[in-house]
């Protein structure tokens, strides 16, 4: 499980960091023609949403998934005030793009809510994006001999940024398909078990089987008609779409992620946790890993929670 449980981290790592590139560009033309087909890790064209950032760097929400990786490395825990102060101090002098949901929770942190209030908390605020719950792959290494502690700290890390009931919901979801596929079980297995689980105002098994009805449709298509924007309504079945549709081809699913548009940075977030859980370390292209500027760091942040949080694996 080790191995896998690392393959997860890692590649949904790697994911943010390949849609990089092209993140947030909505029109697949101008991909086509100012991108090109990505299949390694660039630097963001210039006019984009991130012009600070360099090849192998992470978006926003690859950079705040750092800060709950090195959170719980330094904890041996999940510790949301830990994490909250963390997060604080990283937005602080932040030199990348900040979203609604974070300038929301950022003013409701400076008004003096705890982190279990503080979290955007409408549509308009950003909080239904999938970019919220996408962050949880530390805390499945950090959890994968617990899920009962894994599934609350996936709750209450999306809650501290993102408090609607879907974006929690989703959280939930993708947390008990990441335990099943550390188990064993196949992602779509994971994925049908998981949405036979009750989830309180979030209609989870609808979005489920939308990503599942379409994985015999060309992807581009596919995540254009359930829209390419943050919100879980469109990201959701499209994330199912790409697990599904390339479950045994981790490679071509961030790729294809990437090549739809959009925020394909969330979607690539939980794709890559579920396929690195499923398909392990050979999965994730050499490449990629080679141009990924923090691969070392979360290598030693993994082995550092190793030593501190979970008993060695047989």
């Amino acid at each position: 499980m080790k191995d896998n449980a690392q393959a997860m981290v890692m590649a949904s790592f790697t994911a943010d960091s390949l849609a990089l590139g092209a993140h947030w560009i909505y029109n697949t033309n101008v991909i086509d023609r100012k991108v090109g087909r990505v299949e390694k890790l660039l630097k963001p064209i210039v006019k984009s949403w991130h012009p600070t950032k360099e090849r192998g760097e992470f978006t926003h929400y690859g950079d705040q998934t750092l800060v709950l990786l090195e959170s719980v490395a330094r904890r041996g825990q999940f510790d949301i005030d830990d994490f909250a102060a963390a997060w604080r101090r990283f937005f602080k002098d932040y030199d990348g793009y900040i979203d609604k949901s974070t300038t929301a929770t950022l003013e409701n942190f400076a008004a003096g809510k705890s982190p279990m209030e503080a979290g955007a908390d409408s549509e308009e605020t950003g909080a239904t994006d999938l970019g919220g719950a996408a962050r949880i792959a530390p805390l499945g290494y950090l959890y994968r001999n617990d899920p009962d502690r894994f599934l609350d700290a996936a709750r209450r890390q999306t809650i501290m940024t993102h408090n609607h009931p879907v974006t929690i919901a989703s959280a939930l979801f993708f947390a008990h398909v990441a335990i099943s596929v550390l188990g064993g079980e196949s992602p779509v297995a994971a994925i049908r078990t998981a949405a036979g689980r009750p989830y309180e105002n979030a209609p989870i098994a609808e979005w489920v089987n939308q990503g599942l009805d379409s994985i015999a449709d060309d992807t581009r298509k596919t995540i254009i008609e359930f829209g390419q924007m943050c919100e879980i309504e469109a990201s959701f079945p499209a994330t199912i779409h790409l697990i599904a549709k390339y479950e045994n081809d981790l490679r071509a699913a961030l790729i294809e992620n990437v090549m739809a548009g959009g925020d394909s940075s969330a979607r690539g977030l939980m794709t890559g946790m579920v396929l690195g859980a499923y398909l392990g370390p050979a999965a994730i292209p050499g490449d990629w890993l080679a141009d990924l500027k923090a691969r070392g760091r979360i290598t030693a942040l993994l082995a550092e929670i190793d030593r501190k949080a979970q008993p060695p694996d047989a």
